[in-house]
């Protein structure tokens, strides 16, 4: 017996969708009318939240200015990762499904 003959491939290889290549194009379809300027403002004030802990020489009691300034930066870091997935090609990239549990 022929071995070609007896273990031929039952199934077919699952064709893969063509990826384009990431651009760093940006689109605002993704935030429109009034999420965009929330979203800037949210970033915006979350960063002078950060310059002002930084502005900050003493405190008697520095705990809470740690945790503010723990809260401040995440609020920036993570409002400009949204701008940054929802404004340019990269939400088509991952596709909406993935975007939305991220």
């Amino acid at each position: 017996m022929d071995n070609g003959a007896v273990y031929n491939e039952t199934t077919e290889p699952e064709a893969k969708a063509p990826r384009r290549p990431f651009s760093f194009g940006c689109t605002l379809r993704h935030l429109r009318g009034w999420r965009l300027p929330v979203k800037v403002v949210q970033t915006i004030l979350s960063f002078v939240a950060v310059v002002c802990e930084e502005i900050v020489d003493d405190c008697i009691t520095c705990s809470g200015l740690y945790f503010f300034e723990f809260t401040s930066c995440s609020a920036f870091l993570l409002s400009l990762l949204i701008l940054y997935v929802y404004c340019t090609d990269l939400y088509e990239s991952l596709g909406e499904d993935k975007v939305q549990k991220l």
